[in-house]
């Protein structure tokens, strides 16, 4: 009887533990998927921003449009930041959060230049938000390596 009980327990550990391991790569495999679509925003919005900036200078359409994206790509960013890595990707996502946050101040500068009708060319070839964006899809391309 107790070799019974013994055994029963001792498969019920290794179950449990063995449904901890699975959540813990579903965790980390619905991180890396979240973490590839935010990179693909990202680079999208590293590629098509600049020149919808430029021509928001003097196209009050564009403008708006280039409004949007930036309010789009601005709650993109603090999902991104809200997310929950899996310990082997924690450093990793820091990272990311520091980068997003300097993208962050950058966002904001546009949006408070376009808020005061200030808006111009000089402003636009200050390019470091964008910059940004290159050292954010770096650290992201090795968090996909995390589910590999």
């Amino acid at each position: 009887m107790r070799k019974t009980v013994a055994a029963l327990f001792l498969l019920s550990i290794l179950f449990l533990s063995g449904c901890s391991l699975l959540e813990g790569a579903n965790n980390t495999l619905n991180y890396v998927n979240e973490s590839m679509e935010y990179a693909n925003e990202a680079s999208r919005f590293a590629d098509e921003v600049p020149q919808l900036a430029e021509q928001a200078v003097n196209n009050p359409q564009v403008l708006n449009d280039f409004k949007s994206r930036l309010l789009q790509m601005q709650e993109d960013i603090e999902e991104f930041n809200a997310l929950d890595p899996p310990g082997i990707g924690e450093n990793l996502h820091q990272q990311v959060v520091g980068y997003n946050e300097q993208a962050l101040e950058g966002i904001q500068l546009y949006l408070d230049n376009i808020e005061n009708g200030t808006l111009d060319p000089d402003l636009i070839e200050n390019t470091e938000v964008f910059r940004t964006f290159a050292e954010i899809q770096s650290l992201l391309n090795q968090i996909e390596q995390l589910g590999n």
